[in-house]
């Protein structure tokens, strides 16, 4: 049975879920973050940071993506590992998981291929992110981090992924759960000064 103050076992690990960092994550990468995780299979996990947005627009990066993705129109910081390199998240329409360019992660949302000509994706997506970098663990990493008691693993939402108010969406998960996980929205940012 599952402890109260890490109720979800690592076995829920899949992609569509969210990793709340609990109080105790002390890596600057990931204070405080909201990771959707993308893929989870036996060889690891990736997912990308949902609250860092930066302030680069991605007009200025990737040209015409910019008019098309999610208020706000920056880049997002997806995670420490190649922060050069684009990630694209995106909402299928109804119907559209089949498209040029888009493969499925789990319900309508997956990963849209950024080469693909903006004109085949016309139509077939409805909402859009771009993340520099990604977040990724070896094999057996986040079970361990998870059992360590370094995430809380919740259920993930659409509007978690693109939603435009991002500064203060790990409290706003976390106050949606059920039982005493919800309590910890409520901590003070710094307890030594409460």
């Amino acid at each position: 049975m599952a402890s109260e103050s890490h109720p979800t076992p690592t076995s829920d690990l899949a992609a569509g879920r969210l990793l709340l960092a609990t109080p105790g994550l002390l890596d600057p990468n990931f204070v405080d973050t909201v990771v959707l995780l993308l893929d989870v299979n036996e060889e690891g996990a990736l997912g990308v940071v949902l609250n860092r947005p930066t302030a680069l627009p991605v007009s200025e990066v990737l040209g015409d993506w910019g008019d098309v993705v999610e208020e706000p129109e920056v880049l997002f910081q997806g995670g420490p590992v190649s922060t050069d390199g684009a990630i694209a998240v995106a909402l299928a329409v109804p119907g559209g998981e089949g498209a040029a360019g888009f493969r499925p992660c789990f319900g309508r949302i997956g990963l849209l291929d950024l080469d693909t000509p903006r004109e085949l994706v016309a139509g077939t997506v409805d909402r859009l992110r771009i993340f520099a970098g990604y977040s990724g663990w070896g094999v057996g990493q986040l079970e361990a981090e998870v059992a360590e008691g370094t995430w809380y693993v919740v259920p993930g939402e659409v509007d978690d992924v693109f939603g435009e108010e991002t500064r203060n969406l790990w409290r706003q998960v976390l106050r949606r759960q059920p039982g005493d996980l919800a309590f910890h929205a409520t901590r003070p940012i710094d307890p030594e000064l409460n």
